[in-house]
């Protein structure tokens, strides 16, 4: 009893140090990766033009990004359920997920430029953003309860 007690308390401190990852990446976003729809975002987007970009750069950016929140996220997954089957499934959603937002997101800004701003806000809050992480952990906790 005693163990499983202590290794409970040792899978949710590293849950928590993993959170504390996912907040460094949110602390240093400016410095890590290159997006410069962070500074436009922050301001008056409705009325602002889009800003200069390079589209392979910030591919690339959204990417890294998306890709540091995955692997944290999954650890957190992974350290609170004890379940590889649940991680192998959350990494498959990942990926479909990444695809899906990415054709989204670039889809938006060709085509639809300056007079979609707020989907584009909340498409690409998708992408830099461990959102899928908030809604996985209630899902695959009221599974696990289920079962």
């Amino acid at each position: 009893m005693r163990n499983k007690i202590l290794q409970n308390k040792a899978n949710v401190f590293i849950s928590l140090l993993l959170v504390c990852l996912l907040a460094t990446v949110r602390a240093f976003e400016d410095n890590l990766f290159y997006d410069p729809f962070l500074i436009y975002f922050k301001g008056d987007y409705r009325v602002l033009p889009l800003p200069e970009f390079d589209a392979l750069l910030l591919f690339l950016g959204l990417l890294f990004r998306f890709a540091l929140n995955t692997v944290l996220s999954l650890g957190i997954i992974y350290f609170l359920f004890k379940d590889k089957e649940i991680v192998k499934f959350s990494f498959i959603l990942y990926i479909l997920f990444f695809l899906i937002l990415i054709f989204a997101f670039f889809f938006i800004l060709y085509f639809y430029g300056n007079q979609n701003n707020l989907l584009l806000f909340y498409v690409r809050r998708f992408l830099i953003q461990p959102l899928f992480l908030i809604l996985f952990i209630p899902a695959f906790y009221f599974q696990k309860r289920s079962e």
